[in-house]
């Protein structure tokens, strides 16, 4: 592994200026990446995360395009369920880098986007560069598919919003967060010493509650269910809320559908996952399944009301689990169709799964004894994606592996 890049120390102990203080709150978030593809607008923020903070927590990783900055950030988010931080040049890095945002918007992962325009100040602007790369409302770029965004005017404000953007950005529905930072202000030097503060007080954890009403109704209707169906949509990584969502399934015989657009929710080996998981099309198992249940059980599933369309004749009755709709809004229709839902618990779906199962009652599981699913064996001349699963499981072997995204083919 190549040495990491270190400065030499500048004996600096105490901000100096405007960018130090963002690098600073940067630093307080824990976050310990920042991709990005240096550009003058944050020359300043640049010079502070190598010379005041020593390229350290966050450590730069330095990219050849901004699109591939955002998307590295994305990857991250993915696999640790965390925000990872970004930096962008301008508006015209911005601009650059508007698909990859879009794409972690959809995929509902947080990452917090550093920016910056100006000097906003016209008075210190350099000739012809520094008006091109300026913009009056930059946010407005990505203000559809971003959760939030800020442009503060001084240090003290740059640092809340630093730490606000990581706060939002953690919180679900996650998504990217966008903070502007004016040239004229990352440069400028401190006249008095920014007050220390507590920063983990101004990012408190969120962790909303299932209702237990809902959650009543809710396992009634799953108790009473003769051909119940999960369809196990946006979750967490947790190994406990996965275990918890097998034995739910267990407990219910419920078949399991699960979407090749997200990520893993169910194992697909598990003898009540039905068919293989869907993308644009659903396998014929998994759709016989959803048609004839009885009751349908929603774990932020990422588009129910498009695959009761494409199923047809679905008359289950349905169970939402998910806090999606906290972020919809009238710019993009990521969002999908409108679904029928006779239930609805407003949280994410680990929290609302222990619960569920504690009011299911100790009874028995109600599975059958079955073996895990043997993987499909490749047969035929022609490459298909069987094929190049068995290559990668072979090659994987029992190495610990994250795979960011398969093929949706």
């Amino acid at each position: 592994m190549a040495a990491i890049d270190r400065p030499v120390p500048a004996g600096v102990n105490a901000a100096g200026f405007g960018s130090d203080v963002v690098a600073d709150a940067l630093r307080a978030t824990d976050i310990p990446y920042i991709a990005l593809n240096p550009g003058a607008s944050y020359r300043g923020f640049h010079d502070s995360i190598v010379n005041y903070l020593g390229n350290e927590r966050p450590q730069m990783l330095l990219c050849l395009h901004e699109e591939s900055a955002i998307a590295i950030a994305h990857g991250y988010a993915k696999v640790t369920g965390k925000a990872m931080a970004a930096a962008v040049h301008s508006n015209v890095g911005l601009m650059h880098g508007t698909m990859a945002i879009f794409n972690a918007w959809c995929d509902r992962m947080p990452m917090l986007i550093f920016g910056a325009t100006g000097p906003v100040d016209t008075v210190h602007r350099r000739p012809w560069i520094d008006w091109i790369h300026t913009a009056r409302d930059q946010g407005a770029l990505v203000r559809g598919y971003t959760k939030w965004d800020d442009q503060p005017a001084s240090p003290i404000a740059a640092r809340e919003a630093v730490l606000r953007a990581n706060w939002i950005a953690n919180t679900a529905p996650r998504g990217p967060t966008y903070v502007n930072l004016d040239a004229g202000m990352q440069e400028s030097k401190l006249q008095d010493p920014v007050p220390p503060i507590d920063s983990k007080r101004f990012m408190p954890p969120v962790a909303g509650a299932a209702p237990a009403t809902a959650i009543k109704q809710a396992a009634d209707l799953l108790r009473s269910a003769k051909q119940p169906v999960i369809l196990a949509g946006r979750t967490s990584r947790d190994l406990d809320a996965w275990n918890k969502r097998v034995a739910l399934a267990e407990r219910l015989n419920a078949r399991v559908v699960t979407d090749l657009k997200i990520a893993a929710s169910f194992p697909t080996s598990h003898y009540l996952h039905a068919g293989a998981p869907g993308g644009t099309v659903l396998a014929t198992e998994a759709a016989d399944a959803i048609r004839s249940a009885d009751v349908i059980l929603s774990l932020d599933w990422l588009d129910p009301a498009g695959t009761f369309k494409a199923v047809g004749n679905v008359f289950a009755k349905i169970i939402q689990v998910s806090v999606d709709h906290h972020l919809h809004n009238g710019w993009s229709m990521d969002y999908q169709g409108l679904p029928p839902v006779d239930v609805f618990i407003d949280c994410e779906p680990d929290v609302a799964v222990p619960p569920l199962l504690d009011a299911l009652g100790p009874g028995p599981a109600r599975a059958a004894p079955g073996l895990a699913k043997e993987f499909p064996k490749p047969a035929g001349d022609k490459l298909t994606v069987d094929h190049l699963a068995t290559a990668l499981r072979e090659a994987v072997g029992g190495r610990p592996t994250s795979l960011t995204h398969v093929s949706l083919s």
